[in-house]
């Protein structure tokens, strides 16, 4: 008796955590703009009935891999235009940081956490440099981190106090010019007398941000090795090279207390996924993490190629750009398909754009480059001279899918991304990416998350049916990208396809926050995506406004156990 006791109390907490309360929107027309919708009462997961046009099953005993986060590069560019914004206004400049940045559970904010920082000059940049521009120094005795314009780590500094969980990936796009035999930063391959030195240069530079109070989660060999640029830093690197210098940056990285600092390789375009990064891997596998992929050439299932080959290295997403004057629906359909659901789908941990913040056209760049041509790249955030600003698209499909990733608590993980499928009449309109947040206490239940783009035609609502462990909730899904999520235990515990249950409640479970007020007060980089099939292949030559957004957090409130009723078939209980 007492078992049967304990089992139907079980069953009504499981009942009453299966309740979403929290959805996140942006639509189409722009109408919702990464708005939290505050439900007044929560959407229950029921006995399952008739599924609806579009079917989602989730299914949380497929489990693949855990994700690093969202994020973009802070290039000297960006950092030059945030840092001039808080000259201009301070008060808009940290409005626009919280509101990207801030990790917090239930705030109004992205809660981007994934920063990828060049090392030296790149092409948003405003003169040419490296860390050690001393010719012949192997030694690396005149190595001066800051060289690096002051601004660059002032902006960090300024986002690690928003967000601790800050990852800082450097990235070379280009060893210093004397090392090479163009004998510039711009094209040009490293010469091969150097290659055994030139570990030591980077093994400085994660030393040099890590002395500035910045931890460095990663570092990658060299950014874009099969592109050379005359107008640029670049550098063009054999896997063989690549493979080499990083033996000797694992060895080093090793030696000196920094073995947490992962390595990762390749950092360029899908089409190449299966023949560039698997042959550094079958080299110096053993000193990478995994490989990094960019999004201006080939398409994102490319990825598989090497993950098929190589199914315990990491894959993350690191770039992608588009043209400014794009179509904002279109490219908000093409970001979701491709890299915030697609790209993970395809196994990577991360998913990044190009630089986090320019102006309205497209600047500051460095000067006579080629790189981001025609109407210029659009950033994550436009920022204007008179100290406004405005966010992008890029940002607002970010951060729906950021939402959803993020820690539950404070020190928590990130998610794991679980599976999903989609079945109904509509399936085809639906894209889908499933996770689970796991919590710090043991206790606590976990999150599970679901990140949906409509992207059906005319534009028609989809009415949809969400199938999570024999439970059955239902949501119309309008034309946009939605993120919702509920609470269930880690492991189901019962037969849950032999329980009824019914619920009565108007408040939420214990586990859940509800949303109460919002306040609004390279080859040449130009991309276009206008073509919005699934898993579109594209050929982009180079790397290629939205309403003001004041940023306040939300006034969360937890609310009390709700009342449950339970009807429980006593004969399925072992």
């Amino acid at each position: 008796m007492r078992g049967l006791l304990l089992s139907i109390l079980f069953a009504a907490r499981l009942v009453q955590s299966q309740q979403i309360w929290d959805i996140w929107q942006t639509t189409w027309d722009r109408s919702k703009l990464f708005t939290s919708l505050a439900p007044s009462s929560p959407i229950n997961f029921v006995n399952p009935g008739a599924i609806g046009s579009a079917d989602i099953v989730v299914d949380d005993s497929s489990q693949f891999q855990m994700i690093d986060g969202f994020g973009g590069s802070l290039t000297d560019s960006a950092a030059l235009t945030l840092s001039n914004l808080k000259a201009t206004n301070a008060a808009n400049y940290w409005s626009l940081l919280g509101y990207t940045f801030s990790p917090t559970d239930g705030v109004n904010a992205a809660g981007l956490n994934f920063i990828r920082v060049p090392i030296g000059a790149s092409d948003f940049s405003a003169s040419l440099y490296s860390l050690d521009d001393t010719s012949g120094d192997t030694s690396f005795s005149q190595f001066n981190i800051d060289r690096s314009p002051s601004y660059l780590f002032s902006v960090l500094a300024d986002i690690r106090s928003i967000n601790s969980l800050v990852k800082v990936y450097l990235v070379p796009w280009s060893p210093p010019g004397w090392m090479k035999d163009s004998g510039t930063m711009n094209g040009g391959s490293l010469q091969s007398q150097y290659v055994n030195a030139y570990p030591t240069y980077l093994l400085k530079a994660v030393q040099g941000f890590q002395n500035k109070g910045i931890p460095v989660y990663a570092i990658s060999i060299q950014n874009e090795p099969q592109n050379s640029d005359p107008t640029y830093p670049t550098c063009t690197m054999t896997p063989a090279v690549e493979g080499q210098i990083g033996n000797g940056l694992r060895s080093l990285l090793n030696n000196n207390g920094l073995s947490g600092v992962k390595v990762v390789g390749y950092e360029h375009n899908w089409d190449d996924a299966g023949a560039y990064p698997v042959t550094l891997m079958q080299d110096a596998g053993n000193s990478f993490a995994g490989v990094a992929f960019h999004c201006y050439a080939g398409a994102v299932s490319n990825q598989d190629s090497f993950h098929n080959a190589f199914p315990s290295k990491e894959i993350y997403f690191t770039e992608c750009a588009s043209t400014i004057g794009s179509d904002w629906w279109g490219d908000i359909k093409w970001y979701m398909d491709n890299l915030w659901i697609g790209s993970l789908e395809h196994n990577s941990r991360s998913g990044l754009m190009w630089n986090i913040a320019l102006d309205g056209n497209g600047n500051p760049k460095l000067p006579g480059t080629d790189s981001c041509g025609g109407p210029g790249c659009r950033p994550l955030v436009t920022v204007n001279s008179d100290g406004s600003y405005s966010f992008n698209q890029e940002f607002y499909s970010m951060a729906q899918a950021s939402k959803a990733v993020i820690p539950k608590d404070p020190g928590g993980p990130f998610a794991q991304r679980i599976g999903v499928s989609v079945g109904g009449s509509l399936n085809w309109s639906l894209r889908v990416i499933a996770f689970v947040t796991r919590r710090v206490s043991s206790s606590d239940w976990p999150r599970y998350s679901i990140v949906v783009l409509n992207l059906s035609w005319d534009p028609v609502p989809v009415d949809a049916t969400i199938e999570f462990r024999g439970m059955q909730a239902q949501y119309t899904f309008p034309v946009g990208v939605t993120t919702l999520w509920w609470f269930a235990p880690a492991t189901s515990g019962l037969d849950v396809n032999h329980l009824n249950v019914t619920a009565s409640t108007s408040q939420a479970p214990k586990n859940a926050t509800s949303s109460a007020t919002r306040s609004q007060a390279k080859p040449t980089k130009t991309s276009i995506f206008t073509n919005t099939t699934a898993h579109t292949q594209t050929t982009l030559t180079a790397k290629p406004t939205s309403t003001l957004i004041a940023t306040t957090a939300r006034n969360i409130s937890s609310h009390p156990s709700a009342p449950i009723s339970v009807s429980l078939n006593t004969t399925t209980l072992a």
